[in-house]
């Protein structure tokens, strides 16, 4: 279910909900108690990278894989092969 952020546009008051989609936006302030709640639309949460994935493994910069970049298509050598820059 996503988390939603809602500010009260009266006294201020900003708290994030765990919601499902279907539910209707939130309208009363829990802090001062008027219909002044809104929606907030904000860049965090969405996408999050937990645990030791693809970023851990392989771009991480501790270097506990090779640091060298991947090899060019079809594994030919940069020198030679026609997509290396």
């Amino acid at each position: 279910m996503p988390t939603y952020q809602y500010r009260c546009t009266d006294c201020g008051n900003e708290l994030e909900v765990v919601q499902k989609m279907m539910d209707n936006a939130l309208t009363k302030c829990p802090k001062c108690g008027k219909e002044t709640l809104e929606r907030v639309i904000s860049a965090e949460g969405g996408f999050v990278l937990k645990g030791s994935g693809f970023y851990g493994t392989d771009y991480n910069s501790s270097g506990s894989k090779s640091s060298s970049p991947p090899a060019a298509p079809g594994g030919c050598s940069t020198g030679t092969c026609p997509f290396a820059k």
